[in-house]
Formats: C-alpha cells, sequence, structure tokens
C-alpha cells in the first residue's frame, strides 16, 4: 500500500463574465487596429489568457483588490503587463469580471462589483 504525502490539489473552475470578454477584445483590438500592432495583441492577448489559467490553479496567490475591500478577501486581482485582472472566489468558482488598464480610477474598478 502507497502513502501520498502532500495535499490534494483543488481544481477551481473559472468563468469568463461576458464583460471580460468584451474588454479583452478591445484591449486586443486596440493594439491591433490602432496601434498597428498586431503581434503585440497577440502577445498581450496569450499573457492575459495565461494569467487566467494560472488563477484556476490557485486564486489565492494574488494580492486582495484594495478597491473592493471584503472580509472574506473574495474579490482579488492580478496584473499582466499594464492590465488589472479583476476576479471574485466564490466557494470554488472563479469569476472573472474584467481586465481593465492599471491606471484607471478606482470607481471603475468598484463599478465590476456589479457587472456579473
Amino acid at each position: 500500500m502507497e502513502i501520498t504525502k502532500g495535499k490534494t490539489t483543488k481544481k477551481y473552475s473559472v468563468r469568463i463574465s461576458e464583460n471580460a470578454l468584451q474588454n479583452i477584445d478591445y484591449i486586443t483590438g486596440h493594439i491591433a487596429y490602432i496601434k498597428q500592432q498586431p503581434l503585440n495583441a497577440i502577445r498581450v492577448g496569450d499573457a492575459i489568457y495565461n494569467i487566467i489559467d494560472r488563477i484556476e490553479l490557485n486564486p489565492f496567490v494574488f494580492h486582495e483588490c484594495k478597491e473592493i475591500p471584503t472580509k472574506n478577501k473574495i474579490y482579488r486581482s492580478a496584473v499582466c503587463y499594464s492590465w488589472l485582472i479583476i476576479f471574485k472566489i466564490k466557494n470554488f468558482d472563479v469569476i472573472i469580471l474584467g481586465v481593465i488598464h492599471g491606471s484607471r480610477r478606482p470607481s471603475k474598478i468598484k463599478a465590476l462589483r456589479k457587472k456579473i
């Protein structure tokens, strides 16, 4: 009989909200068409989805979102280049609320709380 050491890893399910998908499309579209840099747009889009994959593995690695404080610390943010990926953890479900530029006003981040 074999004894395994360590903890069993629990898998989180990730759901990307419609708002977050629109944000990603806007970011990559802006870089590709407005700035005329399609290869950078692909790089940024891939980087955002790689961060989302990392969020799926362990969302508690990322910092609490300071703009949306809660007792349970369910709102968190991940940084990807100059964008913030704002997400909510509820049980073993992770909801990506939005992807916004890091220089946005805190009120824009607080508004994501209502867009589920």
